[in-house]
């Protein structure tokens, strides 16, 4: 729970829509919601284990594999060094499957709950209400 309120009134709950009694309408409850920070949290663990498993392996093969990561391949260049930089496309693999998976999988989950809770929207269009005219209905979204 944040130290302060986004909300005018100072409340730490989003407001009750149109008067209505009961609970208020959160986006965490959606299952919608759900779906999307799964999705969110496996892609971002995938990203990681990757990055930092071909980093992990690259430190330990430098540490108890001297002789081999020491084996020149030409000139200058050893096997220690190719798989230094090879870091680089590593990690530039794993944002661009990141971005992909993000663009193909979650956007379109983001985009459906965006437009579920634009759809229960029920103030006229331009109203800017207590979200400040962004659209999200008076919903806390983060």
């Amino acid at each position: 729970m944040p130290e302060f309120s986004p909300w005018s009134d100072h409340a730490f709950s989003p407001p009750v829509r149109n008067g209505a009694p009961g609970a208020p309408l959160r986006i965490s409850d959606a299952p919608e919601f759900h779906s999307l920070r799964r999705a969110q949290r496996r892609s971002g663990a995938r990203a990681s284990a990757v990055s930092a498993g071909g980093f992990l392996v690259y430190v330990l093969l430098s540490s108890f594999a001297a002789g081999p990561m020491n084996q020149p391949l030409f000139g200058h260049l050893t096997v220690g060094l190719a798989l230094g930089l090879a870091q680089f496309p590593v990690m530039a693999v794993t944002a661009w499957c990141h971005l992909r998976h993000m663009r193909t999988r979650v956007d379109p989950l983001a985009r459906g709950l965006r437009s579920r809770l634009r759809r229960s929207d029920t103030r006229p269009r331009g109203a800017a209400g207590r979200d400040g005219g962004h659209g999200t209905g008076g919903l806390r979204t983060w």
